[in-house]
């Protein structure tokens, strides 16, 4: 059981360490990384819904039959959220109009890698070899999560020292936090919980990208935007198929 809990530690440290580097690259290179912010966006918003939609709605489906009402409230959640920050913190702060553009997916992602860490805790204790899958399927999109998340809070206003700050923090520090607090609770987790937990990730991840990311993309016009949205489906089917 010890060997389990510092293997489920090591691989979700490994998820931050890349999600990590996802920022540190995208921060090393800011201009090119400004430059491009679109083709990312269209890649995240490709990879975020298609996960959600191919593997992790589905498989809450299986695993918890009020799931539909748990996407339905992740997915309604971030929205009114999304309109209580412009009602009531962008529209008497103008200093403040874009933050929503950052603050609203740094919280979707940041509970979907929250929940990752759960994963981590419930695969290794099923056994180290689907552990072991799992890492290699959640690891594939720590990077450009990373990424992501620091450029949508740097256009929505933030400071590129406080931008880093809250990425590592919701994309990568929340994956082996979820890990620890989740842990010690694995026998009082069951199934149907975490399907719950699953669909409600499923619902956040496909409001940031559908509402968030692909509008704002489309308002760009760049030339190969479908092509990086293309890539974006096509790492999650190599995702899913990874996790089959």
């Amino acid at each position: 059981m010890e060997n389990t809990f510092w293997t489920a530690l090591g691989t979700s440290m490994l998820a931050a360490l890349v999600t990590s580097l996802g920022i540190y690259t995208i921060r090393r290179f800011a201009d090119w990384g400004q430059r491009n912010t679109t083709y990312f966006m269209c890649f995240a918003a490709g990879v975020l819904i298609s996960a959600s939609f191919l593997h992790i709605i589905p498989k809450s489906f299986v695993m918890n039959p009020h799931a539909p009402v748990w996407l339905l409230v992740g997915f309604l959640g971030l929205h009114l959220f999304n309109r209580f920050l412009t009602a009531f913190v962008c529209e008497k702060d103008p200093d403040r109009r874009d933050y929503v553009i950052g603050i609203v997916p740094m919280l979707g992602i940041g509970f979907h890698s929250f929940i990752d860490g759960f994963i981590y805790s419930i695969a290794f204790t099923v056994s180290i070899l689907t552990g072991y899958l799992a890492t290699m399927g959640m690891v594939l999109h720590e990077f450009p999560e990373g990424i992501i998340t620091y450029l949508l809070l740097v256009r929505g206003g933030f400071s590129e020292g406080k931008a880093v700050r809250l990425a590592f923090l919701a994309a990568a520090a929340s994956t082996p936090l979820g890990m620890l607090v989740s842990y010690p609770l694995i026998s009082q987790i069951d199934r149907s919980t975490l399907g719950a937990l699953l669909s409600l990730s499923g619902g956040a991840l496909v409001y940031v990208g559908a509402t968030h990311l692909l509008p704002r993309a489309e308002q760009e016009h760049k030339e190969f935007s479908l092509v990086a949205l293309a890539g974006g489906v096509l790492v999650a089917v190599i995702i899913v198929t990874s996790k089959a």
